[in-house]
């Protein structure tokens, strides 16, 4: 029985999404997208015959803009710096967490391991 090829699954940013689709998956008409990337608020990438090509990430940020202009009434350039904020954040804690670690390693060099060994042992050498 031959093996069944496993279809490639996009990974988060990889561009796959023609705008049609695109604006079909966020429920926006194909020019708020063109708008939104003329503004800088959405980087399409592109294909050889310059075919916007939207990724997962990038429908998600439609998606985030959406409802933040929806549901909490943000105005376009609201919703545009609460998203720079919240990737400055991550970005933020990324480099928090790497530092944590980085710390912990220093701590690991330098400071010996705790003593886990009974009295019994010990004194049995």
């Amino acid at each position: 029985m031959p093996r069944r090829r496993r279809e490639h699954e996009p990974t988060e940013d990889e561009p796959v999404y023609v705008i049609s689709v695109a604006a079909r998956m966020v429920g926006m008409h194909e020019q708020t997208l063109r708008y939104y990337e003329r503004m800088g608020i959405i980087r399409p990438a592109r294909s050889k015959g310059r075919t916007r090509l939207y990724s997962r990430a990038d429908i998600e940020r439609l998606r985030q803009i959406q409802r933040l202009m929806d549901e909490l009434g943000v105005n376009l350039a609201g919703a545009e710096a609460i998203l720079k904020l919240r990737e400055h954040i991550q970005a933020l804690e990324r480099e928090i967490a790497a530092l944590q670690r980085e710390l912990q390693a220093y701590r690991d060099r330098l400071l010996p391991a705790p003593y886990s060994g009974s009295p019994s042992a010990e004194s049995a050498k």
